[in-house]
């Protein structure tokens, strides 16, 4: 009932029912069905629950010395704190927990209420994985709200790096991980509002992923940097420079 507040989903005992059968005596679009390892979102033919496979099997490569393409891009380092404007499932926010560490802090935004309340409570209840795995899971803060609103309201310089991961203007089909996520996420582009915020609040660095043949880049001002071994992503970097206790953009706008 507490998850059901938090999401804003209406709070139904099951009863043996089926989920077919739940769904057409409350006229629902999917339901969240509250399992042992946590809840999970049935839509459709797509089932949605938090897991950190995508994230931890990018920190067990860090952890071996292996590069990881947005690490480089943000240039971050122990201590530094960083606003994902974009949480989703959490497998950026929680690499980026990993590096940063108990002395730096990650804050994660999420704009639809069911998927922030599924991550929130599945990395709860996960138990799992090693004691860094955990660690790195639990400093991350999440907040559900708009990032634009979010960013609006901070003071400026209050993030060394901020960082976008927005849908895919064009998304990249064969990308099954976050399937079941796109019937929640927001797509709307992201704005030169929320650019201009983000360079306004951060202290060193803007960040973004998309495609590598993404025209999203040249329209918001960032410029695009292939790394990785996957040529088909890229990660736009604003740098940020102080001139006259204003932050401003490096580069042409």
């Amino acid at each position: 009932m507490q998850f059901a507040m938090e999401s804003g989903a209406r709070y139904t005992p099951r009863q043996d029912r089926s989920l077919k059968r739940i769904l057409t005596d409350e006229a629902a679009d999917g339901v969240v069905v509250w399992e042992p390892e946590g809840p999970v979102l049935y839509q459709g033919e797509e089932k949605f629950f938090y897991h950190p496979s995508m994230g931890k099997n990018r920190v067990s490569r860090l952890r071996k010395g292996q590069s990881d393409p947005m690490i480089e891009a943000m240039g971050l380092q122990k201590g530094m704190e960083v606003l994902d404007c974009t949480l989703g499932l959490g497998a950026d926010a929680l690499v980026i927990s990993y590096v940063v560490g108990n002395e730096g802090r990650v804050v994660g935004i999420e704009s639809s209420p069911i998927t922030a309340a599924i991550v929130r409570w599945g990395i709860k209840k996960y138990a799992k994985g090693p004691e860094w795995l955990k660690e790195a899971m639990d400093r991350v803060e999440i907040t559900c709200t708009d990032h634009l609103d979010f960013l609006k309201h901070l003071p400026g310089g209050s993030f060394d790096i901020v960082y976008f991961d927005p849908m895919f203007r064009h998304p990249i089909n064969r990308s099954r991980p976050i399937s079941p996520l796109r019937q929640l996420a927001n797509h709307q582009p992201l704005s030169v509002k929320a650019v201009s915020e983000a360079i306004r609040v951060s202290r060193k660095r803007i960040v973004a992923k998309e495609r590598s043949d993404s025209a999203e880049f040249e329209r918001l001002g960032f410029k695009p940097i292939v790394t990785g071994e996957h040529s088909d992503i890229a990660y736009g970097v604003i740098e940020v420079v102080k001139i006259n206790s204003e932050n401003v953009a490096s580069v042409n706008r």
